[in-house]
């Protein structure tokens, strides 16, 4: 049966209807595309209406468009004074005009203010980075920093992926190269190479001009290899952080090579940038648009929904652990992070024994320094570890995908022959065992710098819990792994032992028990049953062991031995909390520190329902307005001789990990 004209040219009208709309929402997304963040440390209370800061506030932002020094597209002032002083930073991408830069950051400025009100600490950037606004209560100037950070990528892939990746790489680390060679007034590099086939990838990378030649290159360098976790064999692709940027499109020059111009052709479309307006088209052409348009729309439509099919039927799979039969195909999608083996030897001196940091049941970690100066820690596995080659290919995929200030950051990996190595941040302090199990060391750890350990580690799980890309139980966190940089923030780290869970997946079982006896939770000690709950527990544990700075594995009471946690819960049920509370905070901030006991308390539950979820907990410890519930009796309450045969019966019939290395 033949369909009748008008009703082809219905439906037609439709698709062509459907399609014109999808393109306006992709237009539509891209003018908003702006990104901000408020008050990143989120320990610092917001400031008043018409407050000091609040008018030495609007004096930085006010003075930032009528400032007559704009030049290079760089803008830095501070005013006020003592915990009032505004610091502020403009930067505008190193191909706009000065007027253009000035109208950007008065655009950011208002919208700055709109998005984080009473905020004593923010950042925007502007539509496709043009420019980028930020302002603080600390100093900023000169320093280089890493978060908040975000980065996006052009669905479609490249004609040939590795070849693409090749000179995407290339491209970029030339311009970094130029960049790091600029003044004061401008570190910005913009160029291109030939891509795969017959298209050209255009490149763009700018540090803020503050920085030194060492810093901008470091920061740029690990802007770069972030590039192959976002936007590997795409066609475009950025990351984006407070101190550098950088960006790379294929057969489209997204910067403007010559500024002075009056004009310059529009770019064509991309994910990444708004498709064009064409106007003053003749009647033939329009007649000959649409007749293209219409095949065009159709295909489209169906391509879309295919996507979509697949999208869906994706989503429903199921997060498995990560199988050895196939991590050999995975671990290409990290090639770019593969450092030589050679390079590692001469990071760490041969791996000399003075470079040793730590030691453990996985092997040693060693202090290095790479070839631009940026510091390392390698954790270098024995070959008789227990962790194999699943639990290190495991670790180097979770941990690369993983962003975030309370997570220990991953450089990197090598696998060559025999040797398996993880390079990592270096963390200037030692784990939080190295102070809190120390008589003398945990005299350092006043209750403020304890309290912003807890809450950072909260984050940290609370991130991989819920707000990275994939959801991810850590099933090892201890003191042992959770270090300390030089401000004493703590870092969860080593995620050999990590599961991913599926979006909506709650509750998994495994026969193979991994992680440390007494930070376990019963129900996976038990039965290997294991889930976000579970890393509550070991969380609660965490709490308890930071507040009394005593190990959960065994507190002495008179003749019996029983666990910390059950220490605990009996002194708060009979009223004599202060027995777990450790002498050396001298009665400080005694409230907050009952807090912290009875969360911990709840965390440690025995009934996994009546545990909280980590967003619950960090409620908790943001709001001391808010009720806490009754704890129930933690498990493992038990007396010294059930504590030895649980244990022996334990390590007899699984295998655990009580790793002590750090890769600090």
């Amino acid at each position: 049966m033949v369909m009748p004209i008008p009703s082809l040219l219905f439906s037609l009208q439709i698709l062509l209807i459907i399609t014109f709309t999808y393109q306006t929402k992709a237009v539509y997304d891209e003018i908003n595309n702006y990104h901000y963040f408020c008050d990143q440390s989120n320990n610092k209370a917001n400031y008043t209406a018409n407050s000091t800061y609040h008018k030495n506030l609007n004096t930085v932002l006010t003075t930032l468009t009528s400032n007559t020094d704009i030049n290079y597209g760089f803008y830095n002032f501070s005013f006020g004074e003592n915990n009032d002083k505004v610091y502020s930073i403009g930067l505008c991408r190193g191909d706009l005009l000065t007027n253009d830069c000035r109208s950007c950051l008065s655009g950011s400025r208002d919208n700055l203010t709109s998005v984080c009100p009473n905020q004593r600490e923010a950042i925007f950037w502007s539509q496709n980075e043009r420019c980028m606004l930020r302002y603080s209560d600390r100093l900023i100037f000169g320093i280089m920093e890493d978060v908040p950070t975000f980065h996006s990528n052009n669905e479609n892939d490249s004609a040939d992926v590795n070849l693409s990746n090749e000179v995407v790489t290339t491209l970029l680390n030339n311009l970094t190269s130029k960049a790091v060679k600029g003044d004061s007034r401008l570190k910005y590099a913009a160029g291109s190479l030939p891509g795969p086939t017959v298209e050209i990838i255009y490149g763009l990378v700018q540090c803020t001009p503050d920085l030194s030649e060492k810093k901008c290159n470091s920061c740029l360098v690990e802007s770069l290899q972030q590039i192959p976790s976002c936007c590997k064999g795409k066609i475009g692709g950025r990351v984006v952080r407070p101190s550098c940027n950088m960006r790379f499109e294929t057969s489209y020059e997204f910067y403007d090579t010559s500024p002075t111009a009056s004009s310059s052709s529009p770019p064509p479309p991309s994910a990444l940038s708004p498709p064009p307006n064409t106007t003053g088209k003749s009647n033939k052409s329009s007649t000959i648009g649409i007749a293209v348009a219409v095949p065009v729309a159709i295909v489209a439509l169906v391509f879309i929904f295919v996507c979509i099919y697949f999208k869906r039927r994706k989503s429903k799979k199921k997060f498995e652990e990560i199988q050895e039969e196939d991590q050999d195909d995975k671990i290409e999608i990290f090639e770019s992070l593969q450092f030589n083996f050679n390079t590692i030897c001469n990071a760490t001196n041969d791996f000399i024994v003075s470079n040793k940091l730590g030691e453990g049941g996985f092997g040693v970690v060693y202090k290095g320094q790479l070839s631009n100066g940026q510091e390392i820690a390698v954790k270098r596995l024995s070959r008789d570890s227990g962790q194999g080659d699943l639990e290190f290919k495991n670790e180097v995929l979770l941990v690369a995908r993983l962003q975030h200030r309370n997570l220990v950051r991953l450089l990197g990996f090598c696998l060559e022959g025999v040797e398996r190595l993880l390079v990592y941040e270096f963390v200037h302090n030692k784990s939080l065992d190295y102070f809190i199990f120390d008589q003398a060391k945990r005299e350092e750890l006043y209750w403020g710098m304890r309290y912003k350990i807890i809450l950072g580690i909260a984050r940290g799980i609370l991130y991989l819990h819920e707000d990275s890309r994939l959801r991810i139980i850590h099933r090892d966190l201890k003191a042992s792994n959770i270090l300390l940089d030089e401000d004493m923030n703590p870092k969860i780290a080593d995620f050999g032992m990590a599961r991913l869970f599926g979006v909506d997946q709650t509750q998994e079982n495994t026969r193979r028990i991994v992680g440390t006896y007494g930070y376990m939770a019963p129900e996976y000690a038990m039965h290997g049953e294991f889930s976000v709950k579970s890393d509550v527990f070991s969380f609660g544990i965490l709490i308890l062991e930071i507040v009394s700075g005593m190990k959960n594995s065994g507190v002495r009471d008179g003749e019996s031995i029983e666990y910390l946690s059950s220490f605990a819960w009996r002194n708060w049920r009979d009223g004599t909390i202060s027995n777990t509370i450790d002498p050396t905070l001298n009665n400080d901030s005694q409230n907050e520190i009952m807090r912290c006991i009875h969360i911990g308390l709840l965390c440690v539950q025995e009934n996994v329902a009546s545990r909280p979820t980590m967003n619950s907990v960090v409620v908790m410890l943001n709001s001391p307005s808010v009720t806490l519930p009754i704890p129930s009796e933690p498990a493992f309450h038990m007396d010294v001789q059930n504590f030895q045969d649980i244990s022996s019966a334990q390590e007899s019939i699984n295998e655990m990990s009580n790793t002590e290395l750090y890769p600090r």
